[in-house]
């Protein structure tokens, strides 16, 4: 029985993820299910993105993600159930797992078809309910992907938004609650600084290396260079977007040593 890790844009003050919840309970009990977040911002795929890529290395291999943020639920796009090569997830086909892709390769994919599973009506407006958490659920509980759906393409999966670089020149990628920026750079080395809308941050370890009000740049909890005021938020002191552009300034080096023969 495969553990499934649950997130959305659903919030908590309607029943739409407990409702998900129950689902996953009806049909696979035993199965142990983890919500990693259900306030993240209405429709905003690039920043679901992200939060799957910060979740994926502290999850059980051979899990399940559920993760649901779907501005195009009734339309043309694609359910999904994709096979990685360390984890499952059960998404829409729309970008959700570009950052995911780099640290799990895909291997197999298929397109959900609820016809073979659910064996009823589906809402036009809630495939977390009807679509995705039956799938997740009996995905964890061992039936066959090929029983939930039709075999695709990996290659024919949606990617949006920029990909993690391991250089010198990036953009921010979202934000996260606290108005801190997260950049798609992933340095090699400790920078020097970080230039962003034509201002200097200087690359700390931490916020209380700084004082109080000051901006900082780190590498943050999931490895990414990020932009922060100590006590405030970037975002707002900056006003950025995501997009910006970002580079990296390369530490100094040591001056070679004098030759005097």
């Amino acid at each position: 029985m495969k553990t499934i890790y649950f997130l959305s844009d659903f919030g908590n003050g309607d029943v739409y993820a407990g409702v998900c919840r129950a689902i996953i309970a009806n049909k696979a009990p035993e199965a142990k299910l983890i919500d990693l977040a259900h306030d993240l911002p209405v429709g905003e795929i690039t920043h679901a993105a992200y939060q799957v890529y910060a979740a994926l290395p502290y999850l059980k291999t051979d899990g399940v993600i559920l993760a649901v943020v779907d501005p195009g639920v009734g339309g043309d796009r694609r359910g999904l159930i994709v096979r990685g090569n360390r984890y499952w997830y059960v998404v829409p086909d729309n970008g959700l797992l570009s950052l995911a892709m780099e640290l799990d390769t895909p291997i197999e994919a298929w397109e959900l078809d609820p016809a073979k599973y659910v064996g009823k009506s589906t809402s036009a407006t809630f495939h977390g309910r009807d679509v995705f958490a039956p799938a997740a659920a009996l995905l964890a509980a061992g039936f066959p992907a090929s029983q939930l759906g039709h075999k695709v393409s990996v290659d024919s999966l949606i990617r949006i938004g920029p990909k993690i670089v391991r250089g010198f020149e990036g953009e921010i990628l979202t934000f996260d609650r606290f108005g801190n920026a997260i950049t798609n750079l992933r340095p090699k080395e400790k920078p020097e600084a970080v230039h962003v809308v034509g201002r200097r941050i200087p690359f700390a370890r931490t916020f209380s290396d700084v004082p109080y009000g000051k901006a900082l740049a780190y590498l943050g909890s999931s490895g990414l260079v990020e932009i922060a005021v100590h006590g405030g938020s970037a975002q707002e002191a900056f006003r950025l977007l995501p997009g910006a552009a970002v580079s990296l300034q390369a530490p100094e080096k040591e001056p070679p040593p004098l030759i005097t023969d």
